[in-house]
């Protein structure tokens, strides 16, 4: 692996891996025991998008490691504007030992990962969010001690929190049911991709349906993200409308399987897609699932840019 820019790239194997090096990690740090395994190592940090999680988890994983990040606005880059992607690329490569890009259109990252003679690590893009969904299935594995065969429902945006979730679901052997309005799907690249892979790995097949309760039923977690992301303000009111009927509440969590885990990869909208009661109640792992985004791109870095990694 000498980038990560999906799940799509990982086996359930490499994915297995990557959660045992994450819980040995979290562990040491714990402990209050210190890794240098990347003393002296630079990660570049390229944001189009602000952020809260990727931004610190990022920063601060490199520095737990011995490392250290130089964060680049896009702003302050102009990628496709001042400089082209391929020559940001081509130089950075020159200076730092890993890219983390959190960037507006897929297309971006995989043109620095085409272009790098380094690490790439997508921290978000409008197709996928690979580290997060690492995060969810590493806490959910922390939670319930193993993964195949497990439900993973998905009721909202069929957005990029939602491709990556199912090409998850699919690597790592669980059932994926996806309940949101017409209109809102998720890629159907992405999505007929994934039904390949699952009849190729012998995985259950994602599924979509426009009923909330009947994407929920039996689930053993429930994942829901905002109705309306970065660059989609113009779209808010229309969005709201449309998501009716698909906000994640006790009712609908009484649906799910009785010891079910609410899952959001965050920021959220109490009221909007999640009522309060059910993001701040006992079934909710969301700020487990935050912190674990430290861990696991932790594990990420290590791997890609270690000392006898294939960069």
């Amino acid at each position: 692996m000498s980038h990560f820019l999906s799940a799509a790239d990982l086996t359930r194997e490499r994915a297995l891996h990557l959660f045992r090096v994450t819980a040995e990690l979290k562990q040491r740090r714990k402990a209050g025991r210190h890794d240098t395994a990347l003393t002296g190592r630079t990660l570049a940090l390229i944001f189009e998008k602000p952020s809260l999680r990727t931004r610190v988890t990022f920063e601060v994983g490199i520095v737990q490691l011995g490392g250290r990040a130089v964060y680049l606005s896009g702003q302050e880059i102009g990628m496709g504007t001042r400089e082209s992607v391929p020559d940001v690329a081509r130089n950075l490569s020159r200076w730092v030992d890993g890219i983390a890009a959190r960037v507006f259109t897929h297309a971006t990252v995989e043109s620095l990962a085409r272009h790098a003679s380094i690490p790439v690590i997508n921290g978000l893009s409008d197709y996928e969010h690979p580290c997060q969904a690492l995060a969810d299935y590493f806490t959910l594995r922390e939670r319930r001690g193993g993964l195949q065969g497990l439900k993973l429902a998905y009721v909202g945006d069929g957005n990029n929190v939602a491709n990556e979730l199912m090409f998850g679901a699919v690597k790592l052997g669980m059932r994926c049911s996806i309940g949101c309005p017409k209109g809102y799907e998720p890629n159907p690249l992405i999505f007929k991709s994934a039904q390949r892979e699952a009849q190729k790995l012998g995985s259950p097949a994602p599924e979509v349906t426009q009923n909330a309760f009947e994407a929920v039923a039996g689930a053993d977690v429930v994942y829901t993200d905002v109705w309306t992301s970065m660059g989609q303000e113009a779209e808010a009111a229309e969005r709201v409308r449309a998501f009716q009927g698909y906000g994640v509440t006790p009712k609908l969590m009484s649906a799910a399987g009785r010891d079910a885990l609410f899952m959001h990869c965050l920021p959220a909208h109490r009221g909007e897609e999640v009522a309060a009661e059910v993001i701040d109640g006992p079934q909710s792992a969301v700020f487990d699932e935050a912190e674990n985004r430290l861990h696991v791109q932790k594990a990420v870095l290590l791997t890609l840019m270690g000392e006898g990694s294939e960069s």
